[in-house]
């Protein structure tokens, strides 16, 4: 009934069939069954969504029947052409329909598929014109399109396959309908998906955002041309031209590159992200419930754009599968077995128009997928930062700064990449399921010989592919290792430099470092061996299939053979990235555990007793504590916990001094107020709005101003008041630029001083409600430390809330309540007369002050000493010679703008990489195993060629020749790996031990004046793409353009007038790379500079995240990271753009020529072999433009990994310090001896042109005298002990030390034999044992001695562990005074002859300091002790007492002589001291 057997026998010739292999006939009874029903369905969807969106229909009935209508209800020119289109389509559809039912009812199968058809396509037609925003319906529409277009192109391409190879090549009006609907199915699936795309909330606010006032104007100057391109532009990347323009007329700077559209930006990203996160919320109406795993949200988030690229995905393996077909039509045409006239003719056009379409389609696909993977990683970006600012404390035990940074740089990154392949996982199935329905077509069951071969080719792989996993995550954690090791060297390579320990940290690092290279080198031999395998895939599955053939009496000739051949070569190059698919998947897999493992990570838990409101109010302590328990530990006992039993109401206005010994608890405290502590048991309520100061002084990579207002508006009137008030006017007239003038990273640029004082200005201009402030006076003299306590505390915050943490008993009278602590408890409270009436602990500590010699006042840890108002001009000035004339130059910034090369670099920066070891010999070993590759499986396919159809050889000959070939190409792919193993592996051990030389031997210079960021995004993100990516994009690079250029030539030996067409097209594409190039290289090199940039922001955001959360200032970092992102993501964009640009350019050329040559072939005269060789060139021809798109887009990959050696190579020749060690001129093992120092007419600039610091300073030193060095401000006193370390070298004079000019000897000799106590005291991540001793000279007995000694013995065995008690990243599980102790601990073990201390006990207790000033005098009575002295009590029982003023020798001699004398500077200093002292 529904076919008639009978009218198919007649009609068709032949019987009704069901078997599977029918289903590609277009007349068969089961393809119409197939498309019957995919039509029923449509209808069944259609109709559904019509009922459900009636009131939308009635909508656009409406708008559609009236003149206009509002601009946002008007339809696209794509929805109106798609209308019409498609509705002519299924018009006539019906016609034919209706038709063949007026010929009869029966068979059924005639009239009933068009007019099903033609109806499923009207209301599909229909359907998309609705407006219907719900999200269901918009997602039933794309189901309704995407499964039409699918029904489509079935039909086209069954269609085609009748037409072309069927057996009975008729061509019905039916058939040409059935081609047609495809594009119109194209265009509706357009219109589907831009509806569904436009209707997504871009607009969004994000955190605040509506509160940003942006220029619209400006915007649509500088937003990338993307955003308004049409559609042909989109297709033709033509929007890209006036950038592409730009580039060839000027070098590209920053600002030439067009921002993103608003969908493209991070903002929109992370709104879409927070959404789906929302709503998984809702759905579960449980919040304890762990959230989806992130690959499940980043799909719900761009599910629409990545079904779109996989429509191309799809559209491009099908015009893909075309090509063979067409070379058994050529090959027929060949032998002059015509179906029609001119079929040759036909067959070419069709051929163009195939690959035109397959060039199109993969073109959209790469652009689609990448255009994702950039919205992927500026999401994962912003995520990562966002969540690194709520992190809690515990949480960042767990995933330090160095791993933070790499979720960003490596991770983020990789999952953007895995969007480019995350299609190939289905598509290189499908194309081998069609390939090897073609194969079937070709050599019927000798298929199942095929498919077993390359199933168990595959399955011999799958142990290849997990140990790559296995050494792929071990990689990862190396990585991290050795991120956090160079992160903790550099960042503190000042005291490195001066405890000698530079070779240690090396060596560590080294270590690390060669246990990564294995690893690197197993995963470039997996990377070697998968793609030996799967190169040799179409080898061995060629000869196993001939070989069934002959078994099984199956016919083979040329047209078979080589439409066989030709679908193997086609489908060799997905096969060949398998192995990338792979290593992109574990890749992914890896980086997803690990940025969701931190997304779910512990937030700081109690951010929410900040209350809103006026502090002021009479009925409100702005500060009111009452816990019973306050610890920094999730689990620890009231027996261990940080704090105990903390009661406390602060009153509005007062001002409150917390004070105590070293540990017991004072900046927890603070810490708990800001609510950063996880462990509260009891109640914290803090009211009005908070300023926050902390100990460690943080400071912004920005000029002066934005550290001051730090996000607020300027206010000239306050701004200049709160400049006076933190004695910062004299400093903001010295410096090159005023208070524009930018600061170095952390403010290595500025004195310890300086850093703390605009940290109280940042502060004082926010006009807070409750200040606190830890400790702030630390890093100033005692002059300076009084007026700024005056000025500053009582004077500028009269009338606000003040929690100070001090050590200073000097200021405490001043307070309205003060806070001794002890042992993490509140001992007493009170005022200043009723402590020392009541408390003996507060009278000890008086005492204590009073016995150093004056009433002490913490005027520690000063960098250089610091000024006031009062200090003169003239020695204002002399701090810009010293601290500042270092990096003043041309631009006048402290900061050297980052580098990068410009132009065309042509071959040097490749010469660079290969010069490494052997690196031009293995790359030419791989390019000759390449080329011998490739020239034998040509003279492989040219034996077959020859051969096939020649009576002269015979079977069991021609396979056996040809499988011995087969056999010995992998051997050659192999050797191939093993170049580009040994290749990769000995370029980057070499980069990577010429660039950590390099940046352990520079001079302190180069970190005064780049960013710790800059030089981490090289030995992260850089340092990884030399590791993993360059030697292999570049072998590929080479092999690809080499098979390019094989097929070219056989093209042209073939089909010589081709050369007419070759020569041109290669002179065009030379043309057009170089043009290319031009603007491409900037891209890569500005795409650079922008990812440190992010990456120097994130750096900085987190070693400041207590602050900024302090002051409510997240939404505003986050907002410079979200421009950062996109800045970069820009860039990127742009960028693979570019290549896309390039490649659609050279593709089209290529496929002329290819359809140029079989013309050609299938005209002229090329004898017996004419059918083989007409086969032979195709299959390769076919695969020309894949060729082509692997070499153009792997010199693009490996021009863009070569900008890494570029980076890498601008930080591995930085002029270094001077030798280590020389061998002929090494001290004795115990120098010095005697510690005598004496300094000849010593002068020291810090540039070469700079004026002199030092002035010709000269003195002697007798060995075990102990020195006060005293100046005021820039007078020199740092910079004549950075002379004697020779962290700066002299410009005249010399220092000898027992008879040893120091500059003779190495630096390592000098430094190690010398102890130093460094202004700021540095711990690194370990523990105790290795901070005190870790270069493990000393006895554990040896370390607890020190420890007694060093008052720290009892507070490391309350600690389970011991020795073995972990030390956090920089200490930060150790308070300030605990690391000033352990840097003590470590002179105590060294015992040198010679010891510098730097303010020694600067972060500690007046009780405490008086027993260490003891032990001081004590423990090194025979050895010579130099003080730089910012506290005038420290060198009162000195033997001598050095000042200097104004970088000249003012004095030298014993303090009591200098006391008694006239005018003396030290005499003036210590009476200054004392008015000071006295007046608080």
């Amino acid at each position: 009934m529904f076919c008639r057997a009978s009218v198919c026998s007649d009609v068709y010739g032949k019987e009704c069939r069901s078997a599977l292999v029918d289903l590609i006939d277009p007349n068969s009874c089961l393809s119409h069954v197939f498309t019957l029903c995919m039509d029923l369905l449509l209808l069944l969807i259609t109709s559904f969504i019509f009922i459900c969106n009636k009131s939308a229909a009635a909508s656009n009935w409406k708008k559609l029947t009236t003149a206009h209508g509002p601009p946002s209800q008007t339809f696209s020119k794509l929805l109106i052409s798609s209308a019409i289109f498609n509705g002519l389509i299924s018009m006539i559809y019906f016609g034919f329909g209706l038709w063949e039912l007026s010929n009869g009812i029966l068979p059924l199968k005639g009239w009933m598929v068009l007019l099903f058809q033609g109806l499923a396509l009207l209301m599909l037609n229909l359907c998309l014109c609705l407006n219907g925003s719900s999200s269901s319906s918009l997602v039933m529409k794309l189901c309704s399109a995407l499964a039409f277009s699918l029904l489509s192109a079935f039909l086209c391409f069954t269609t085609l396959w009748q037409a072309i190879i069927g057996e009975k090549k008729a061509v019905s009006a039916k058939m040409v309908i059935d081609i047609l609907s495809f594009p119109g199915a194209v265009m509706l699936l357009s219109c589907a998906f831009r509806r569904e795309i436009t209707s997504q909330p871009y607009n969004e606010p994000l955190l605040g955002e509506e509160e940003i006032a942006s220029d619209s104007t400006d915007y649509d100057e500088k937003v990338s041309p993307f955003a308004k391109a049409g559609f042909f532009s989109k297709l033709s990347f033509w929007w890209l031209n006036p950038l592409m323009k730009k580039g060839k007329e000027k070098v590209l700077e920053d600002e030439d590159i067009p921002l993103l559209r608003e969908q493209d930006q991070a903002k929109t990203c992370y709104s879409t992200y927070l959404e789906r996160l929302s709503k998984w919320k809702v759905e579960e109406g449980s919040t304890n419930e762990p959230p989806p795993a992130l690959w499940s949200t980043l799909l719900s988030c761009y599910k629409n754009e990545i079904l779109l690229s996989g429509f191309f995905a799809l559209l491009k393996i099908l015009a893909l599968s075309a090509g063979p077909l067409l070379l058994k039509a050529f090959i027929r045409v060949a032998e002059h077995k015509l179906a029609f006239k001119h079929e040759g003719y036909v067959l070419t056009l069709a051929l163009l128009s195939a690959k035109c379409i397959e060039s199109i389609s993969e073109r959209q696909y790469d652009f689609q997928t990448r255009s994702v993977g950039v919205r992927m990683r500026s999401l994962l970006s912003a995520a990562i930062y966002q969540k690194q600012l709520v992190l809690s404390n515990a949480a960042k035990l767990t995933h330090s700064p160095g791993e933070i940074m790499s979720y960003v740089t490596i991770d983020a990154y990789n999952i953007g990449e895995f969007s480019y392949w995350f299609h190939q996982t289905w598509t290189t199935g499908l194309q081998l399921f069609l390939a090897l329905l073609i194969v079937y077509y070709s050599v019927g069951m000798a298929t199942i010989a095929a498919l077993v071969a390359v199933v168990l080719t595959v399955i011999g792989s799958s142990p290849l592919t997990k140990s790559q996993l296995i050494y792929q995550t071990r990689i990862t954690q190396q990585q991290d290792r050795m991120l956090k090791a160079i992160t903790e060297a550099l960042a503190n390579m000042k005291v490195l430099k001066l405890y000698a320990w530079e070779n240690h940290f090396r060596e560590v690092i080294d270590t690390i470092r060669k246990e990564e290279l294995v690893s690197i080198s197993m995963v470039l031999l997996h990377r070697g061996c998968m793609m030996m395998l799967f190169w040799s895939i179409p080898l061995i599955v060629s000869a196993v299939t001939f070989w069934a053939c002959y078994l099984l009496s199956i016919p083979l000739d040329a047209s078979n053979v080589f439409t066989f051949l030709a679908t193997l070569r086609i489908v060799q190059e997905p096969v060949r990235l398998f192995p990338d698919v792979v290593t992109k998947f574990i890749e992914a897999k890896v980086s997803l555990d690990r940025i969701g493992k931190f997304l779910v990570a512990p937030e700081l838990q109690h951010r929410s007793i900040r209350q809103k409101g006026n502090s002021n109010s009479s009925s409100t302590n702005p500060v009111f504590i009452q816990c019973t328990e306050i610890s920094w530990s999730m689990e620890a006992t009231k027996s261990k916990a940080t704090l105990r039993n903390i009661n406390m109401a602060v009153k509005s206005g007062e001002k409150v001094a917390i004070c105590g010994e070293v540990g017991s608890g004072k900046s927890t405290l603070l810490a708990a107020v800001l609510g950063e502590v996880p462990t509260i048991n009891g109640i914290i309520n803090l009211h009005g709005k908070i300023a926050y100061v902390s100990q460690t002084a943080w400071i912004q990579t920005a000029t002066i101003r934005e550290n001051i207002l730090f996000g607020s508006s300027m206010d000239p009137v306050r701004y200049q008041e709160v400049v006076k008030r933190c004695s910062l006017v004299k400093d903001v007239e010295m410096l090159p630029n005023g208070d524009l003038t930018e600061i170095g990273e952390r403010g290595v640029n500025l004195s310890g001083g300086q850093k703390q004082r605009i940290q109280l200005a940042r502060a004082l201009y926010q006009d807070a409600d409750v200040y606190l402030l830890d400790d702030p006076f630390s890093a100033v003299d005692a002059h300076t430390a009084t007026s700024l306590f005056n000025e500053y505390v009582m004077e500028a915050l009269s009338g606000k809330t003040v929690l100070l943490v001090t050590h200073q008993v000097d200021f405490l009278p001043a307070f309205n309540l003060i806070l001794l602590m002890s042992s993490g408890e509140i001992l007493r409270t009170g005022t200043y007369n009723e402590m020392l009436d009541s408390c003996q602990e507060f009278n000890e500590l008086v005492n204590a002050h009073k016995k150093t010699a004056t009433e002490e006042r913490k005027s520690q840890h000063g960098a250089t000493g610091e000024t006031t108002a009062d200090v003169s001009t003239t020695e204002i000035k002399q701090v810009d010679k010293r601290e500042h004339n270092l990096a003043a130059s041309g631009d006048h910034q402290l900061i050297k703008k980052e580098e990068r090369e410009t132009g065309d670099t042509g071959f040097k920066p490749y010469m660079d990489y290969l010069s490494k070891k052997k690196g031009f010999m293995l790359c030419f070993l791989s390019v000759l195993f390449q080329f011998v590759f490739t020239v034998a499986q040509l003279l492989q396919s040219y034996l077959l060629a020859a051969n096939i159809q020649s009576p002269g050889m015979s079977r069991v000959t021609l396979f056996s020749l040809y499988t011995v070939i087969g056999c010995t190409l992998p051997l050659f792919m192999f050797l191939r790996a093993l170049s580009m193993v040994r290749l990769g592996c000995d370029a980057s051990e070499s980069i990577f031990s010429t660039l950590i030389h390099s940046l352990f031997r520079a001079p302190m210079s180069f970190y005064d004046s780049t960013p710790l960021g800059r030089i981490l995004s090289r030995v992260s993100s850089d340092l990884s793409i030399i590791d993993l990516e360059l030697a292999y994009k570049l072998t590929i690079s080479l092999g690809s353009t080499l098979n390019a250029y094989t097929i070219l030539a056989l093209l042209a030996t073939l089909a010589w007038p081709v050369l007419f067409i070759i020569f041109p097209i290669l002179y065009l594409i030379m043309v057009l790379q170089r043009y290319y190039f031009n603007t491409a290289k900037e891209l890569m090199r500005i795409n650079g500079t922008t990812k440190s940039s992010v990456v120097s922001h994130l750096a900085e955001s987190i070693a400041g995240a207590t602050t900024i959360r302090a002051f409510e200032e997240e939404h505003r970092f986050f907002t410079k990271n979200l421009v950062l992102v996109d800045s970069n993501a820009s860039t990127y964009f742009h960028t693979f753009s570019a290549s896309q640009w390039l490649i659609q350019r050279l593709e089209i050329p290529c496929a002329i020529v290819l359809s140029a040559s079989a013309l050609a072939m299938t005209l002229l005269p090329l004898g017996d072999s004419a059918s083989g060789l007409v086969g032979m060139a195709l299959s390769y021809g076919l695969s020309l433009n894949v060729f082509l798109i692997v070499a153009v887009h792997y010199q693009c990959f490996t021009a863009e990994s070569i900008i890494s050696v570029e980076r890498l190579e601008q930080y591995m020749h930085i002029p270094s310090e001077a030798p280590q060690v020389i061998e002929a001129a090494r001290p004795p093992a115990n120098w010095p001896s005697h510690g005598q120092v004496e300094i000849c007419n010593l002068k020291v600039r810090y540039q070469k042109n700079s004026p002199l610091v030092l002035r010709g300073i000269s003195c002697r030193i007798e060995g075990g005298d102990k020195i006060g060095i005293v100046g005021r401000t820039g007078s020199g006193k740092t910079t004549l002990i950075s002379a004697l370390f020779r962290l700066v070298e002299p410009t005249e004079g010399r220092i000898v030390i027992d008879g040893i000019d120091i500059a003779t000897i190495g630096l390592h000799d000098l430094r190690s034999h010398f102890g130093i106590i460094p202004q700021e005291p540095t711990l690194f991540c370990g523990t105790v044992r290795y901070n005190l001793d870790p270069l493990s000279r000393h006895t554990d007995p040896e370390i607890w001695e020190v420890l007694q000694k060093c008052q720290l013995r009892e507070a490391i065995l309350q600690k389970e562990e011991g020795l073995d008690t972990s030390v956090a990243e920089e200490g930060s599980n150790w308070s300030m005074g605990q690391r000033q102790l352990f840097c003590l601990g470590r002179a105590l073990l060294k015992r040198s002859k010679v010891l510098v201390l730097d303010e020694a006990t600067a972060s500690i207790d007046n009780a405490t300091d008086a027993i260490l000033q003891r032990i001081i005098r004590t423990e090194f009575a025979e050895c010579t002790v130099i003080t730089v002295a910012h506290r005038i009590p420290t060198v009162m029982d000195s033997t001598k007492v050095l000042a200097i003023a104004d970088g000249k020798l003012a004095e030298y001699d014993a303090p009591e002589n200098l006391m008694n004398e006239e005018g003396s500077l030290f005499r003036q200093l210590v009476q200054e001291f004392w008015s000071h002292s006295t007046n608080n």
